[in-house]
């Protein structure tokens, strides 16, 4: 924490000068480094509350003071063990005191992001720090100022609404008690006033459109509260609530409808939040609902007179969500189990819905990207058709046989028509398709298709009859381009149900469609490629269902296509668009593998071209993941096949990597770090090159390490340059600058497990005749920062960089060489560790190399330690070691661990962003990763290392240990000697 800031009117006035600046292109960079530091300095919130209290600055300056406050609680409010406490006890206490009131009585512009910061500070602090948080909301709770009731109410869902995906706990019962209690009473009230003032500004179109934004709010609070559970006083006062939301889910009034088509007001914003609230009720609190054939009447009434606007598309959704989980309800079967009933909910609520509309269309010719993220990424999840295709198959899991007949009887007669006319009943293709896709499939996900069929509907006869003419067609032209979408998206939606000979006749047909001039048509194409080259042999587990040999054919056309349609992209925006093109070149590269060899060059070229081209302002951060996958995918295969080839993709890449770095690109600079370690680590050199030679002295340099992002990248660099150039290193006196950035590491709680990684690194290859002029004082900062600021992370590293060293069996490590290390800090330390911390922790090492390495230290502590068996502590200390290693040999093994290793390599080119996840800072390459290393790689087995060191233990000293006595007290350790 830095010094105390003056809270006073010079400070807010230098303040407010630089929040000025930010709002300057020119001096925003220089203007948010100063606002950076200061913010680490006491008072600092308290500031900022100050200045966006003062009414005399420009509104445009106390609002990025709200910014700027909101941003600065996000970073620095919770406090555990990966972050220092940057605010004081007092700044906390300052800032929960005033923040509400502030709100309260800020423009809405700033209310709203104080609200926010409210909600931050509350996810940390409420309830047990900020006990009175609820009841001042309440206190300023006015039933004649809506306009401040608002931001109130916008701030308490803010806080209650986290609670709906938890899981159910005794903590999160006990924090809802608290609200409960002094909010219900209160939050009745005025949602009683709110009626009565809808009532009595019935014909006061401003009034009404405020009184509706708290009408909901109040409905999402009500589904906040009820959540988990329904509250006794709820249950108290449930016909009432009830009633009130049934009187709303009716309500017209013809000053609320808007004249905008796509937006919706406020009426439907309320009754899309009460279909919400219903659709709650009758999965969880039923026995509690005597209403709900009530609600199930209104809602089916409204789903009939709701036109197509794009504005009711919200509230649609909401409504056939509510009645599809009534139908999936077996308790209410009788309601619709007669066909008439299902032939009405199928032709007047589910097939108007399913149709494709004009806005539909519109966003497929002029934002067909966005139309694609829409169907294939479920942000579509609130479309009409998404929600009719939901209901469609609620009603199969309950009649399956007389749904698929009504169905299909639809779906034949939208092909009829179709048929009679192809130009222009194309649409009835369309909704033909969409309506066989909903029946066809029971259950799917985005990785593999349709998992579950159903069995009344012939999948293959469908798509021999009407999809493959569609594909067969020329790509352009012949058809409407959404029935070429169609046809694709049915293959890339049934995958799983062709065998691998039919989806490689079906590559062609897809390959075809990337010379398609339609971008929606393209993308669709390489999305499906994609997916068919990601399958396995048997679902999750199995093999990949493609080899490089199947897919080699077919590598040269769908790169040349792939890149020629990335590159229609005439900005680096635009260029970066369409991750789907970018991720289906990636999944070519990892399944062809070293068979890309020919292609190599293009390949480069082309995508250190589009490197360069969006690294001028890189916008769409999948894209520019998958593009560096890429690159490390040919680093690897083609490097491990033709190790000469390293040098080839040095020559090409290192210009611009140096760009990149030199330009200081920062999205991309943790990139280059890990292409930059997989080269060094390809190097077939017998000397560090002088252009890695060069490199080097900047990566020590502080100004790389201020970037979070950087870190685990410029981490896995180093370690790179220690295995292929420590001679250099040392010869060049740089393994002090080294040992600084370790020290660096380790001060730091969020990095310093990488500390460790770095240490082991050199203490596998610095030999320690050079290395141990250090050790001590590794040691000692070491022992410095558990003892100053502990945490489990760096308590449980320093536990396994001590078995790690103990397990080593170079010159100066092993127990004796550790034990030594110690001694030199102070006599008797490495006993006080090894009774209090190691022995003690042993059991709760985990993962599989650091069980073994665990293991091997204890059996060269009980066989090969010097100072145990020829100094005073044997009786002491022997059988504790033996002890532990017993429990950890009978704790359960880490099987998982070892598949995963064994399988890495073979599964690599199964990799999938949405698997592995990405993150904004730092997102590790697949391409690049590779397996541990396991510094007791030469002991296949710690059990028969432990008898066989056993044996040469009694034969140099014997008497010291009866053999037999541990025979007979551990068998299981001994099995092997027969």
């Amino acid at each position: 924490m830095g010094d105390a800031l003056q809270v006073n009117d010079s400070s807010m006035q230098a303040l407010a000068a630089y929040l000025q600046k930010t709002l300057e292109p020119s001096t925003r960079h220089e203007a948010e480094v100063f606002l950076n530091k200061l913010e680490q300095n006491q008072n600092f919130g308290q500031l900022v509350l100050q200045l966006i209290a003062t009414k005399s600055y420009d509104l445009h300056i106390r609002f990025a003071a709200s910014l700027l406050f909101k941003n600065f609680v996000r970073r620095n409010w919770m406090i555990d063990d990966e972050r220092d406490n940057r605010i004081t006890a007092g700044d906390r206490d300052a800032i929960k005191s005033r923040i509400v009131d502030l709100m309260t009585i800020s423009e809405a512009r700033i209310q709203l992001q104080l609200s926010d910061a409210v909600t931050q500070i509350a996810d940390t602090d409420f309830p047990q720090k900020w006990q009175g948080l609820i009841p001042e909301l309440v206190s300023k709770l006015n039933a004649q100022d809506f306009v401040t009731n608002n931001g109130l109410l916008q701030t308490a869902h803010s806080i209650f609404q986290r609670w709906r995906p938890l899981y159910p706990s005794d903590n999160l019962y006990t924090e809802i008690k608290i609200a409960l209690e002094s909010f219900c009473e209160p939050y009745r009230q005025v949602f009683l006033a709110t009626d009565r003032m809808i009532e009595a500004n019935a014909q006061n179109a401003p009034q009404l459109k405020v009184l509706f934004e708290t009408l909901h709010l109040l409905t999402e609070i009500y589904h906040d509260l009820n959540c988990h559970d329904i509250p006794e006083y709820f249950v108290t006062h449930l016909q009432e609530f009830l009633g009130l939301f049934h009187k709303y889910l009716s309500y017209d009034n013809p000053l609320l409808t808007g004249d905008d088509d796509d937006t919706p007001g406020p009426i439907l914003q309320v009754k899309a939040s009460i279909c919400e609230v219903v659709e709650l009720y009758s999965k969880r609190y039923e026995e509690d609902f005597t209403s709900l054939p009530e609600f199930i009447q209104t809602s089916w009434a409204l789903l009939t007179t709701l036109g197509l606007e794009p504005k009711n598309d919200t509230l649609v959704s909401k409504a056939m969500s509510f009645l599809t989980s009534v139908v999936k309800n077996g308790r209410h079967k009788e309601m619709f189990s007669s066909k008439e009933v299902l032939s009405q909910l199928c032709e007047k609520i589910v097939l108007p819905n399913m149709g494709l509309r004009e806005s539909d269309e519109e966003l497929f010719e002029d934002e067909p990207i966005e139309y694609i993220r829409r169907d294939l990424e479920g942000s579509d999840s609130e479309t009409r058709r998404r929600a009719a295709t939901e209901l469609v198959r609620g009603l199969l899991d309950q009649y399956p046989t007389d749904v698929t007949a009504i169905i299909t009887n639809y779906i034949q007669h939208y092909l009829q028509r179709y048929n009679t006319n192809v130009a222009e009943n194309w649409k009835d293709k369309d909704a033909a398709m969409f309506l066989l896709t909903s029946i066809a499939a029971k259950s799917s996900g985005s990785q593999f298709g349709v998992t579950e069929t159903n069995a009344e509907v012939n999948i293959l006869d469908f798509f021999e009859k009407h999809v493959i003419p569609d594909l067969n067609a020329p790509v352009s032209g012949a058809i409407h381009p959404i029935l070429k979408v169609d046809a694709i998206k049915y293959l890339y939606t049934f995958r799983g149900q062709f065998t691998k000979d039919q989806l490689l006749g079906a590559l062609p047909l897809l390959a075809r469609h990337l010379e398609s001039t339609n971008y929606a048509v393209y993308t669709y194409a390489a999305i499906c490629i994609e997916r068919i080259l990601f399958m396995r042999v048997s679902g999750a587990t199995g093999p990949m269902m493609f080899s490089s040999e199947d897919i080699a054919p077919l590598a040269e056309t769908l790169t040349s296509n792939l890149f020629r349609l990335i590159e229609l992209g005439q900005t680096p925006e635009k260029l970066a668009e369409n991750d789907y093109l970018m991720k289906c070149q990636m999944r070519l590269i990892l399944t062809v593998r070293e068979k890309m060899m020919p292609l190599v060059s293009l390949c480069l070229a082309r995508l250190t071209a589009i490197v360069q081209a969006v690294s001028t302002n890189p916008s769409n951060p999948k894209f520019n993941h998958y593009v560096f996958e890429s690159i490390g995918a040919l680093i690897r295969f083609i490097c491990t096949a033709s190790p000469e080839a390293a040098g080839q993709f040095e020559n090409l890449l290192f210009q611009p990597f140096q760009v990149i770095l030199q330009q200081d690109i920062v999205e991309f600079t943790p990139y280059v770090f890990q292409l930059l370690s997989q080269l060094l680590s390809f190097n077939t050199g017998t000397e560090l090159a002088p252009s890695y030679q060069a490199l080097f002295l900047p990566l020590v340099q502080p100004t790389l390490w201020q970037q979070q992002g950087n870190i685990p990248a410029l981490v896995k660099l180093l370690q790179a340059y220690l295995q292929k150039g420590w001679p250099w290193i040392v010869a060049n006196n740089q393994l002090e600058p080294l040992l600084g950035v370790c020290q660096k590491l380790v001060s730091s709680k969020i990095n310093d497990h990488h500390s460790f990684e770095l240490l082991q690194t050199m203490i596998l290859n610095v030999p320690m005749s050079t290395l141990g002029n250090y050790m001590k004082h590794v040691l000692v900062m070491l022992l410095t920062r558990l003892q100053t600021h502990k945490t489990d992370k760096f308590r449980k590293g320093f536990i396994n960089f001590s078995f790690f060293y103990m397990a080593l069996d170079l010159e100066g490590t092993g127990p004796d060489g550790y034990w030594a290390l110690f001694d030199t800090v102070q006599s008797g330390l490495f006993v006080q560790f090894l009774k209090t911390a190691w022995l003690a922790e042993a059991q709760k090492v985990s993962g599989r190399i650091e069980r073994k390495t665990c293991a091997v230290a204890m059996v060269r502590l009980l066989t090969g330690c010097r100072t145990i068996t020829e100094g005073t502590n044997f009786d002491a200390a022997w059988p504790s070691v033996m002890n532990a290693l017993v429990k950890l040999f009978e704790a359960p093994q880490d099987v998982k661990g070892a598949t995963q290793d064994a399988a890495m390599d073979a599964d690599l080119y199964a990799i999938d962003i949405e698997e592995t996840g990405y993150q904004s800072q730092f997102s590790q390459l697949a391409t690049t990763s590779s397996s541990k290393i396991d510094p007791t790689a030469q002991i296949q087995d710690p059990k028969q290392f432990l008898l066989e060191g056993i044996v040469r233990f009694n034969q140099a000293y014997p008497g010291r240990v009866r053999f037999l006595f541990l025979v007979l007290c551990f068998p299981d350790l001994f099995i092997c000697c027969g």
